[in-house]
């Protein structure tokens, strides 16, 4: 069985290679009656497209979007919605010399060794170009909850982090990092320009935060809403790690100091959280605060840089990677995972209704 699916209720299925004349997604189970155009989309694939900056891969894609089903006079209709994005500045002969090598971190070898052949023209399925369909999948899936605001940027870069006390909200949009950080974005320019130079690539990590999540959406067991988000982030090409409020932090912590404590809002009684280490869910289950997540991403493994590898053979080789490649993945990774969050809280959001009745 191949996994080509994610969701409960809400779900959607990624087609597409890299190197292939389209790419795209089809949604399912996204309620009627929601307004929906190209227009709604188009946005957030701007952000995630190639050559936006000298930071990213130069491959030049449009990614203009088409929707071919599901909606009638700009309204979803409840069937199936069918998004398309052209690949249109495909060059798979940078790939011919990789066509029989493993590039070392890359799925070559693991794709090989699941199917005994593979695309090898910018990595087929593995390549991050297939992200696309799933920024558009979560362009619908924002739709449903509109009473969500999810906002994604960089926190680290090569290792290099942000300064919080610096967090500005208003400088997100303003740079090609995805950064709140003013300062950080002049030392991650010449980070990335180095790796660039040096044949090399860089990591880095999102923070990404939901807020206006409403309390009780999740499950206690099989479809805890933190797990639901992990493996959606997990899901992404090249993430290595997610963690949920202070993640690896809470286990270096104690009980008193890791607990959220609460009191009663004195305005409206309700409950009211002096902090937030848990980032928004336990149990399995919305709090009703900010939910934070962060995923790390780890360094392209396509670089110029020569590294040992085998080929098809099993032959000793060094492979040195051509083409037009991200020096660091997870810049763009930011709408994405904006995306794969919007698609988890939809889909949550139409099983607490289904539950619950609200």
């Amino acid at each position: 069985m191949s996994f080509n699916s994610f969701g409960h209720l809400f779900r959607f299925t990624s087609w597409g290679e890299s190197h292939g004349p389209a790419l795209g997604a089809v949604v399912d189970g996204c309620p009627p009656g929601l307004t929906l155009s190209e227009e709604d989309i188009q946005p957030w694939l701007d952000r995630r497209k190639p050559g936006s900056s000298r930071f990213t891969t130069q491959r030049r894609e449009p990614d203009k979007v088409q929707i071919l089903s599901g909606v009638f006079e700009g309204k979803t209709t409840g069937t199936p919605i069918s998004l398309m994005i052209e690949n249109t500045d495909q060059r798979s002969r940078d790939y011919s010399e990789v066509a029989r090598q493993y590039r070392p971190a890359h799925g070559d070898f693991a794709y090989d060794a699941k199917y005994g052949l593979r695309d090898y023209r910018g990595g087929g399925r593995s390549s991050a170009r297939e992200t696309a369909a799933r920024v558009a999948a979560g362009a619908v899936a924002r739709l449903v909850i509109p009473e969500v605001n999810i906002q994604g940027y960089l926190v680290e870069l090569g290792g290099d982090a942000i300064d919080r006390t610096r967090f500005d909200k208003a400088e997100i949009g303003n740079n090609p990092f995805f950064c709140p950080d003013a300062e950080a974005v002049k030392r991650w320019e010449i980070i990335v320009d180095k790796a660039r130079k040096d044949g090399n690539s860089v990591g880095a990590i999102v923070e990404c935060v939901a807020t206006s999540v409403p309390a009780g959406w999740g499950a206690p067991l099989y479809a805890k809403l933190d797990a639901e988000l992990a493996a959606a982030c997990m899901g992404i090409n090249a993430v290595k790690a997610v963690e949920i409020g202070d993640g690896f932090t809470a286990a270096r912590s104690n009980g008193r100091d890791n607990a959220d404590a609460i009191r009663p809002d004195e305005q409206d009684g309700k409950a009211f959280f002096l902090s937030n280490h848990a980032g928004g869910i336990t149990a399995g289950i919305a709090t009703g605060q900010p939910i934070v997540l962060r995923c790390a991403l780890k360094p392209t493994p396509s670089i110029l840089s020569p590294l040992q590898s085998i080929d098809r053979e099993g032959y000793a080789v060094e492979v040195s990677t051509k083409g037009r490649h991200d020096p660091c993945v997870g810049i763009r990774a930011v709408p994405v995972v904006e995306a794969m969050v919007a698609l988890v809280l939809a889909d949550q959001k139409l099983l607490h209704r289904g539950q619950t009745g609200r």
